[in-house]
């Protein structure tokens, strides 16, 4: 059975002032838009999230339940892997290795230039720098979540806010 991953990166967040601690930065009025957006374009693929993974951030946080809401999620079922803050792509690939073997389709909220790295990783795309709230989905046909590895995966689409809005990314 096809397993479906789709990698986030977190909405527009604060950008940090003096003193203020990154990992509180919140999104900004745009950011909480742009996250709603995209999970209405979710919504509209139509997409059955199995499981739902976050950075602990504020900015991966907020981006998640905007998400979460917009697909009919249980946001309070999201599951927090401290290592996806300021993580190595392969702290990403462990938590995509380690989701059970039952669940059909998972969601990660996380980090650049993290994102972007791991999907270009597993479906061996070039697809540039993510934006903010970038989404990519990517399949992987007769897989458990396992065997996810290098060149395993399938790109299914990759959409943002800029794709859109009409605006084409480099």
């Amino acid at each position: 059975m096809t397993k479906l991953l789709y990698l986030v990166r977190h909405a527009e967040a604060e950008q940090p002032a003096g003193t203020s601690y990154d990992y509180q930065r919140s999104l900004t009025p745009q950011g909480l838009i742009d996250a709603a957006r995209m999970g209405r374009l979710l919504n509209e693929k139509p997409i059955q999230l199995d499981v739902l993974v976050s950075s602990p951030s504020e900015r991966t946080r907020m981006t998640a339940q905007v998400l979460a809401e917009q697909l009919g999620f249980d946001f309070e079922k999201t599951q927090y892997i401290e290592d996806l803050y300021e993580g190595a792509p392969r702290y990403y690939l462990a938590a995509i290795n380690a989701i059970p073997k039952t669940v059909h389709s998972a969601m990660i909220v996380g980090h650049n230039p993290s994102v972007t790295y791991l999907s270009e990783y597993l479906c061996h795309e070039i697809l540039g720098t993510v934006p903010p709230c970038g989404i990519i989905a990517i399949a992987f046909e007769q897989l458990s979540w396992a065997e996810v590895s290098s060149r395993t995966g399938r790109l299914m689409f990759y959409d943002s806010p800029e794709k859109l809005a009409g605006f084409d990314i480099p």
